[in-house]
């Protein structure tokens, strides 16, 4: 699987469409905007880059995982958050502006943190000798991830129009490749798949109830209004796996490395879903009771 041109070639350069048309939803002003919110900006930045590598960690060690296994969970957990968070929060009536300035922001440092964090994996794991992500690989990384990020805000900057009509088209390709690419992954692993759903699917199951919990409690607990909460929930727990997906196929070129975020990728919808009707579920619980009283 790993060799077909559609992996090798075609997968980045989807990715880097992806990433595109995320920059074309991006301007200035959301760099900006953190000089506005700069605690709820702090708070989720500090759980999305260092909280969850280390709860991906102890996950991964607790269950002793395959090597390849733990490394593709350790990807998925640096992996950015993903536009579908905007989504997810506007549904659950969360800040959407705190969302749209943490997805620009992440993109940014997840072309530094993905690869620290994936070798770190590699070299604790001991998966050297099966991949690695040396110098001209980042290179490839950030070539993927951050520069058509910044051609798509500047192409933003000169044509507001386009960049509006081409919103809803990238958006539909974004889910179109999420679909084709996780379910390949799976397909090219059905051998071992049933194995790989019982270790991957109760680790992932955790650290993405684990990433929408913490999201939530800790902006709650640092004073964070509810908004601002359910943004951050989002924002942590759903994950921007294609770039998880074409990393682990295309640059580390391992099928098994993308099986977590595959599982991920569908995981995430179901329980971010869930997680997000309980909680504004509550919210109107605790609205009704004084007037009940």
């Amino acid at each position: 699987m790993n060799d077909m041109p559609l992996i090798t070639i075609g997968l980045p350069i989807a990715l880097a469409i992806i990433m595109f048309g995320l920059g074309l939803s991006l301007t200035v002003g959301d760099f900006r905007r953190v000089a506005r919110t700069p605690r709820a900006v702090a708070v989720a930045l500090v759980l999305q880059v260092l909280v969850l590598p280390v709860v991906a960690f102890g996950l991964v060690v607790a269950f002793d995982l395959d090597p390849l296994l733990a490394v593709g969970v350790m990807l998925l957990a640096a992996s950015p958050g993903g536009t579908s968070a905007n989504l997810f929060s506007h549904l659950f009536r969360g800040d959407v502006a705190l969302n749209i300035t943490l997805t620009a922001i992440n993109s940014v440092l997840a072309a530094i943190s993905i690869p620290l964090i994936t070798n770190f994996a590699i070299d604790w794991f001991d998966a050297g000798g099966e991949l690695g992500l040396q110098f001209g690989k980042v290179v490839q990384v950030i070539a993927i991830v951050l520069i058509p990020v910044g051609i798509g805000m500047a192409v933003r900057s000169r044509w507001v129009a386009f960049a509006a009509r081409a919103d809803r088209p990238v958006r539909v390709f974004s889910i179109a490749v999420l679909v084709v690419v996780a379910v390949g992954a799976l397909l090219g692993e059905r051998e071992n798949l049933a194995g790989y759903a019982e270790q991957v699917g109760l680790v992932t199951g955790i650290f993405c109830l684990a990433s929408l919990s913490l999201g939530y409690t800790v902006a709650r607990l640092l004073r964070l209004d509810e908004g601002q909460a359910i943004a951050t929930s989002m924002e942590v727990g759903i994950h921007n796996t294609t770039i998880a997906l074409t990393i682990a196929l295309s640059v580390l070129e391992s099928t098994e490395v993308a099986i977590p975020s595959a599982v991920y990728s569908v995981l995430m919808y179901v329980l971010a879903t869930a997680f997000g009707y309980l909680i504004t579920r509550g919210r109107s619980s605790r609205q009704e009771q004084p007037s009940a009283a």
